[in-house]
């Protein structure tokens, strides 16, 4: 009899051990895959965080959600299926310590708003993400309110 490995077992571990520490377990979802791999670079240059999904669409989003149960989801806002905001939502309600950080090129005020309306701790603009992705990942991950210092200026000051 051939033994069968249950994936699903394997990535419900909320923690896993990398080189004896726990590490942070990252999802990113964004259509656009040279910004996965960018947000992917970024983040696992960090001790301790592991990327274990990504998603391209919205629905997928939430599939991976249910089943990973990420301690952190770098999310889009601009997505096919199911827009960033109501993926936020739903995730909310199948996986509700995951952490969520957008990383967008929206930066409508009322949409960052309403991400944090959505359940988000973290919004930053893809512009900065060089600069702060690692900067806001850490900060939501310890329960701190995240936003780039782009989008802060247009919020407070929205001539």
């Amino acid at each position: 009899m051939t033994a069968v490995i249950d994936e699903r077992a394997i990535l419900l571990d909320s923690k896993e051990r990398v080189s004896g520490t726990t590490s942070v377990r990252i999802l990113l979802v964004d259509d656009f895959s040279p910004c996965r791999e960018l947000a992917s670079l970024l983040l696992q240059t960090q001790d301790g965080f592991q990327i274990v999904g990504e998603a391209r669409d919205g629905r997928d989003a939430i599939q991976k959600a249910k089943l990973i149960k990420p301690d952190l989801i770098v999310l889009d806002m601009n997505l096919p299926l199911l827009n960033g905001l109501e993926v936020a939502r739903q995730i909310r309600d199948c996986s509700p310590a995951s952490t969520i950080l957008f990383l967008s090129a929206n930066s409508d005020p009322e949409m960052v708003r309403e991400a944090f309306h959505a359940g988000a701790l973290g919004y930053i603009h893809k512009f900065d993400a060089v600069v702060e992705l690692v900067e806001a990942a850490k900060a939501v991950l310890s329960g701190k309110r995240f936003i780039s210092h782009r989008l802060r200026k247009q919020i407070e000051h929205p001539d």
